[in-house]
This record gives C-alpha cells, sequence and structure tokens, in this order.
C-alpha cells in the first residue's frame, strides 16, 4: 500500500449491518441511480418499437433491440472514462457526483424531449453519467475496507442488496404509469428518482474516507490541452460518421462491440506494460483475463434480459393476473425480487464459509454454467403461441439467472478491487465493466439472430457454450488462483 493510501486507509466499523457506515450512504445513491436506469430500461425497448397509436416509435423490432443493446453496452463502455478521470483529475468520490448529476438530465431529456431527438439526447447522457457512476462507486466501496477484510465480499454483496431494491421498484412504477397515462410520464419518473439519490447522497459525503477523493496518478497540467483537443476530435469524428450513416441504428450493436473488444485489449496493454507496477500485480492482471472472458460470456446472455426476454415476455410469455394484464416492464422486476432475497443469504454463506468459501475462479466458472443452464430452461416452451409460457416457467427461469448472478457479479466487483494495481484502482473496476459492455453489445446483437433461429437452436446453442466456458474455468482454477497471487 502507498503512503497516502496507507494515510487516508479506513477505520475498522461495524454500524451498517457489521458493515462501515458509509457503506449506506454508497448503498442510497446506487439504489436510487438503479431504480431510474432500470426503470427507464423496463420501458425503452418496447418505447422504441410500439408503433405511434401504442405511443411508441415504430422502430422494426430488431433494429430496436441492437439500440437498446448498444447503448448498454455503451454504458459500460463509458466507465473507461470515468475511472481514467477518477485516476487522472477528480478521485472516484468526486466523479461519482457528477456523474448523477448528468444521469439526472439524461431523464429529464428523454420525458421532456419527443421522438428520436429526445431518445438520442437522454440515451447519451445517461449512458455517460452510468459509466462515471458504476465504475466509482463500486471503486468508492473498495475504499471503505483494508485489502485483508473478510468482509469485503459480504459488503459487495450488500451493496448488491441496494442496486436490486432500486432495481425491483423502477421497471413496476414506470411500467405502470407507461401503461396507464404514458412513456413520458414513465421517464420523468426515473428523472425524480435520481434526483432524489443525488440529493441523499450529497448529505453523506464528508463522512467518506479521504482515500475515496485521492487521485492515484494526476495528469500534469500541461497535458490537459492535448486531451482535451483529443475528446473534442473524438466527438467530431463520430458526428461526421453519424451524418454520413456510417453509423447507423441498425449497425450500432457492432460497432459498440468492437469499440469495446480494442478498448479492452488497449487496456490490458497499458496496465500490464506500465513500468510502475510490482511483478505480483502483474500477475494479478494476468489472472484477470480469463474472468473477463468468462464475465462477458455470461452477460451476453443475462443481459438478454432486457432483449431478447422482454420481446419473448410481450410476444409469448401470459401476463394475465385474475384477468388484468400486467405490464411487460414488471418481468423485470422478477430477477430484483430474488436478489433482494437471496443477496443476504450470498453474503451470510460467504462471511461464514470465511476462508474456506470457493476461490473467486471458481465461483465465477459456477455462475457462467449455471447461466447457460438459465438458457436450457427456455427449451421445454420452444414453438409455442401468444400467452404459451406460464408466468411461474418465467418466473422458475429467473430463479436460475439469479444464483448465477450473485455467483459472478457482486464477486465480479469485489475482485476487481482486490486484482488491481495500485496506480489503476478505478480503472481496473472499468476492465470488469469491459466485460459487462462486450456481454450487453452481444446481447443486443444476439437479438437479431433470435428473429431468424429457430428456438431450440437459439437457446439451445447459448446455453450449451456458457456451460463449456464454465467447465474450462473450472478446469484452470488453480492455475488462475496461483496467478492472483494471495488473493482469493
Amino acid at each position: 500500500m502507498s503512503k497516502v493510501a496507507e494515510a487516508t486507509a479506513p477505520r475498522e466499523d461495524h454500524s451498517f449491518f457489521g458493515q462501515p457506515r458509509s457503506l449506506a450512504n454508497i448503498f442510497g445513491v446506487e439504489m436510487w441511480e438503479r431504480f431510474s436506469f432500470y426503470g427507464m430500461q423496463g420501458i425503452l425497448l418496447i418505447y422504441l418499437y410500439y408503433s405511434a397509436e401504442r405511443g411508441g416509435l415504430g422502430i422494426p423490432q430488431a433494429t430496436a433491440a441492437g439500440v437498446v443493446g448498444a447503448y448498454g453496452g455503451g454504458v459500460y463502455l463509458s466507465t473507461i472514462l470515468g475511472a481514467w478521470v477518477a485516476d487522472r483529475l477528480l478521485g472516484s468520490e468526486r466523479v461519482l457526483f457528477y456523474s448523477a448529476t448528468v444521469i439526472m438530465l439524461g431523464h429529464i431529456a428523454l420525458a421532456l424531449i419527443p421522438g428520436v431527438a429526445g431518445v438520442a439526447t437522454g440515451l447519451i447522457l445517461v449512458a455517460f453519467g452510468s459509466g462515471g457512476l458504476k465504475a466509482n462507486a463500486t471503486s468508492v466501496v473498495g475504499t471503505l475496507y483494508r485489502p485483508e477484510d473478510p468482509r469485503r465480499d459480504a459488503g459487495f454483496s450488500l451493496f448488491y442488496l441496494g442496486i436490486n431494491l432500486g432495481a425491483f421498484f423502477g421497471p413496476i412504477l414506470t411500467g405502470l404509469l407507461q401503461s396507464t397515462i404514458g412513456f413520458h410520464f414513465g421517464f420523468g419518473l426515473a428523472a425524480v428518482g435520481m434526483a432524489i439519490g443525488l440529493v441523499q447522497y450529497s448529505f453523506g459525503r464528508k463522512r467518506l474516507p479521504d482515500i475515496a477523493r485521492h487521485v492515484p496518478d494526476p495528469l500534469p497540467r500541461s497535458r490537459w490541452t492535448l486531451y482535451i483537443v483529443i475528446a473534442v476530435a473524438a466527438v467530431v469524428v463520430v458526428i461526421v460518421l453519424v451524418l454520413l450513416r456510417v453509423i447507423t441504428a441498425s449497425n450500432l450493436a457492432v460497432i459498440v462491440i468492437g469499440a469495446t473488444i480494442v478498448a479492452a485489449i488497449a487496456y490490458f496493454f497499458v496496465i500490464l506494460s506500465n513500468r510502475h507496477i510490482t511483478g505480483d500485480e502483474r500477475n494479478r492482471v494476468y489472472a484477470f483475463i480469463p474472468l473477463f472472458i468468462a464475465s462477458a460470456a455470461f452477460w451476453s446472455l443475462y443481459q438478454q434480459q432486457f432483449t431478447v426476454v422482454t420481446i419473448y415476455s410481450d410476444e409469448r410469455l401470459d401476463r394475465n393476473l385474475f384477468g388484468w394484464e400486467m405490464p411487460v416492464s414488471w418481468v423485470q422486476s422478477i430477477n430484483p425480487v430474488f436478489i433482494i432475497l437471496l443477496s443476504g443469504v450470498f453474503a451470510a454463506i460467504w462471511t461464514k464459509w470465511g476462508a474456506k468459501q470457493p476461490s473467486t475462479p471458481v465461483k465465477f466458472a459456477v455462475g457462467t454454467a449455471v447461466m447457460g443452464v438459465a438458457f436450457l430452461l427456455f427449451l421445454p416452451f420452444v414453438g409455442g403461441g401468444k400467452n404459451s409460457t406460464p408466468l411461474l416457467g418465467m418466473i422458475g427461469i429467473l430463479l436460475v439467472f439469479t444464483i448465477a448472478e450473485l455467483l459472478l457479479s457482486p464477486v465480479g466487483l469485489s475482485v476487481s478491487t482486490k486484482l488491481a494495481p495500485e496506480l489503476f484502482k478505478t480503472q481496473m473496476v472499468a476492465l470488469f465493466f469491459l466485460s459487462v459492455a462486450l456481454g450487453t453489445a452481444v446481447s443486443g446483437q444476439l437479438a437479431k439472430w433470435y428473429e431468424t433461429a429457430p428456438e431450440s437452436l437459439y437457446f439451445g446453442v447459448l446455453g450449451g457454450i456458457a456451460i463449456l466456458i464454465g467447465v474450462l474455468l473450472a478446469v484452470f482454477a488453480r492455475p488462475v488462483l496461483r496467478l492472483m497471487s494471495g488473493v482469493r
């Protein structure tokens, strides 16, 4: 640990369910951010492809799913920018606060600006803001614990509970407004939720440890002009490519996939080639590569809740409850219910097992394989017509989604902070989110295959590939663990 880190390391604090008190503050802002994020995303896809008579924009379904996948990938891709600004300019805590403000403005744009212009403006702002908040909220949680603190995984599981409280209520309330008084009222509620989170967070900022505001590798003032010119040039290039129709709604997912792969390779190269990281730090980054691959495979299936599963729920799922048809977006609240019920259970298990719990590579392997099993569970319902899949069947499938998620996602957030070199604390978290970006963008592209492929082939092949990747990671778990140099 560096001298700065030692001087600002968090003191022992057990006042929030055995966790540091400041976890409650970050828990709150993340909960409201997820309320707005998932509330908006719960109605976004159907807003894009519903006809104008139903309040939508009438975009072809496959194109709309690709846009949603690309947007989701863009959210996680932009974590690179948020992490870089934190590590080189402002520190994680400040970027978190400013990003929450940008997110709120994005939801306001979706609520108030009609048509494609509102979608483009709102999604760009939400994507950049969410990218900045995601990596830095996770990094700030990491600063609450010393590296050897056994409460870390349990703390991240509780943090994940906050995420899913927001993810549960968001789609329910925005979906209810969308189905009764219109899409833009649903988007407006998302803006209100983010505003509440921003105000709540403002009152607790001062309690966070000083290390949360520390800038690990400050950018020299002499180089600021260069980076400003690069940023402006990048924006101009994107605008020109859009105007020339090189970037279109139909190919956006592919572009985000390509950009994410290039960014991930470049980021690994930058970290591994840095002369100031130690040999153990370099080995830990190498160990992160197979975890990155497994994570990308997992998220390419899991994030189809917002593409293929949404379309499936709209067209195939029996959503009738005692003569009333529940909104499509409510299906997205099923997974958070299970997260809320089970995250505490998983946190208690990891805490009780302590040093005897399975290693991170094993947790990743099992989580990826279980996600593959979830896709295979769609096979008994293949070939049915409208309302042919019982709601109970979908609930069972999403329960398996949840078990897979709890084995991989909070653990991935935690391990990214444990494996991070000192100079790349927040940027290592961004690398984990790059795996989510890749998987999310792929989920949008796969939705196009779902339009044309037989369902048995679609769910069977994707489920089988995920299981195979999980098995391979399990086989190589011990070599990966050795590279982690004492981190489990």
